[in-house]
């Protein structure tokens, strides 16, 4: 019991200090496409660190409730997905028991927000999960074209169906999905052109434009393990894994920094144009790739 704790404690530090530094590169990438110099690449780690050094102002039950639930929820969520071959749970399931609970991290957050009372933390709350109608439906259909193909719905089953080198990753058997899950996986993680629910120069940054110190501090680390997550959940449906932790990591950071290159160039989408957007090109792709598996 102690062993296994500890490997909770392990897993759920290094995720939180690998979200950080991938912030970090994302905010130097996006500079250099800007030619700016941009923050240093550990500037995320003194942020949180300053955070945390700083007095906080809470808002009552419901708020604090609601930041630990999506904080909570998003480490509960890491241990289900593997990391390399870092996991602690493998079983029939696991994919949809992640999807599961990444919504309960994401309506943790919509209870702090109604919980601090600002209009602006609701606006963009409620952007949030009208964006996530969206972008799951067409989701949803590519991982249960997964499920059907590989016949699993282990994670680690999916990860086994794509030994045997690069012609046997979903990246080639399923061009078209993997095409829609990387769309998805752009508003899952709230980058531009469906950023709309943060969107710092309208709302003040919306769900957590009431949370500072520790507050901001857990905020910052649950979008930390978030990307961990969506980025590790990819590379393991679509780029086959990997069981040397380096190249994982490498693969991951493939996926991040080219999310962030095409949010750095697009402009914002309306939210009834993200989720339309979705409901259109997307939805319509990953359902073609469907009947190809299927038929």
């Amino acid at each position: 019991m102690i062993i296994t704790f500890l490997q909770f404690i392990l897993i759920a530090v290094f995720a939180m200090a690998l979200g950080l530094l991938f912030i970090g590169l994302a905010k130097k990438t996006v500079a250099r496409t800007q030619k700016r110099i941009g923050p240093p690449f550990y500037q995320p780690y003194l942020d949180v660190l300053k955070l945390f050094g700083k007095d906080a102002i809470t808002h009552g039950f419901i708020f604090d409730f609601g930041s630990i639930m999506a904080f909570g929820g998003m480490i509960a969520t890491l241990f289900f997905v593997p990391i390399a071959d870092i996991y602690l749970y493998s079983m029939s399931g696991t994919l949809i028991l992640v999807i599961y609970l990444m919504a309960v991290a994401y309506l943790g957050m919509a209870m702090a927000t109604v919980g601090s009372g600002n209009p602006l933390a609701s606006v963009g709350i409620s952007r949030a999960l009208t964006q996530m109608l969206g972008y799951e439906i067409p989701f949803i259909v590519v991982l249960l074209t997964l499920i059907y193909n590989s016949q699993t719905s282990s994670i680690v089953g999916l990860i086994e169906a794509q030994q045997g080198g690069f012609l046997n990753w979903n990246l080639v058997n399923i061009p078209l999905g993997t095409i829609v899950a990387f769309i998805a996986l752009l508003g899952l993680m709230g980058k531009k052109p469906f950023d709309a629910p943060i969107a710092p120069s309208e709302i003040a940054s919306g769900p957590v434009v009431e949370h500072g110190g520790k507050y901001l501090g857990f905020m910052m680390l649950q979008h930390a393990v978030a990307i961990v997550v969506e980025t590790a959940l990819f590379v393991n449906l679509f780029l086959g894994g990997a069981q040397n932790i380096l190249i994982f990591i490498l693969k991951m950071l493939i996926v991040w920094l080219l999310a962030t290159l095409i949010g750095s160039i697009y402009p914002r989408f309306k939210v009834e144009e993200g989720v339309l957007f979705y409901w259109k090109w997307p939805l319509i792709t990953a359902l073609v790739q469907a009947v190809i598996i299927i038929f």
